[in-house]
């Protein structure tokens, strides 16, 4: 099973729990948020690693709750079944989850709960997760995903602002604001970091060739603006 294939089972396993899952946050594989409650982030694995464990190790520092997610195929000396693993697991305070096909259909399973250890909480970095979370429309990238351009929720913004500069033709950054509600639009504009805008005068921006590549490129990854 490949990284991308673990993903759905986990997150529908996680959604049936009431916890709204985004994909590939800040870094990190899978976040979940049910309510006020504690962020929780799952790092999805072919086989359990030191690489894994250190990976999840790092995610301590923006969530209390920390799940290794790993195929059931992996090695039974050196997989999630290994009692050895499992009081690793215990020990740091992650939680363990097994992805098995018995039935034809994936299916999770939970093999430890995240324990009572609690490292040094980085606040800086926890902000930075939940603003990316709550910023971010919908859940436009694959967990696991690799060598391939995530959508975060600046590109994001940066799409809807193309989206209405390609129907409108131009606009300034005042009226972008206004119909797209990003604040941030002037900025965005003035510093281009894709490319995707040309300034035709003063405060006056439209599309650039690249911006409407873009635009086909990350379609259906944002939500366009509703025109009159």
């Amino acid at each position: 099973m490949a990284e991308t294939d673990l993903a759905l089972p986990v997150k529908a396993f996680l959604e049936g729990l009431g916890y709204e899952v985004k994909s590939e946050v800040e870094g990190c594989d899978l976040v979940a948020r049910r309510g006020d409650e504690p962020p929780v982030v799952v790092e999805l694995k072919q086989r359990l690693t030191l690489g894994l464990v250190l990976q999840a190790v790092d995610r301590l520092a923006v969530a209390e709750l920390v799940y290794l997610a790993v195929p059931a195929e992996a090695r039974r000396d050196t997989g999630p079944y290994d009692r050895r693993v499992r009081k690793l697991c215990r020990l740091i305070g992650f939680g363990l989850l097994v992805i098995a096909r018995r039935t034809g259909r994936p299916t999770v399973e939970v093999l430890e709960e995240p324990g009572p250890y609690r490292p040094r909480q980085d606040p800086r970095r926890r902000r930075r997760l939940l603003r990316e979370f709550d910023r971010r429309q919908g859940d436009p990238n694959i967990a696991g995903s690799t060598g391939v351009k995530l959508v975060t929720a600046y590109r994001q913004a940066a799409l809807r602002l193309a989206d209405v500069l390609n129907r409108q033709g131009s606009a300034s950054p005042r009226e972008l604001a206004a119909a797209t509600g990003i604040t941030d639009a002037a900025r965005i504009l003035q510093r281009d970091v894709y490319g995707w805008f040309a300034r035709l005068e003063r405060g006056r921006y439209t599309l650039s060739p690249a911006g409407f590549t873009a635009l086909d490129a990350f379609r259906g990854s944002f939500a366009g603006v509703d025109q009159d």
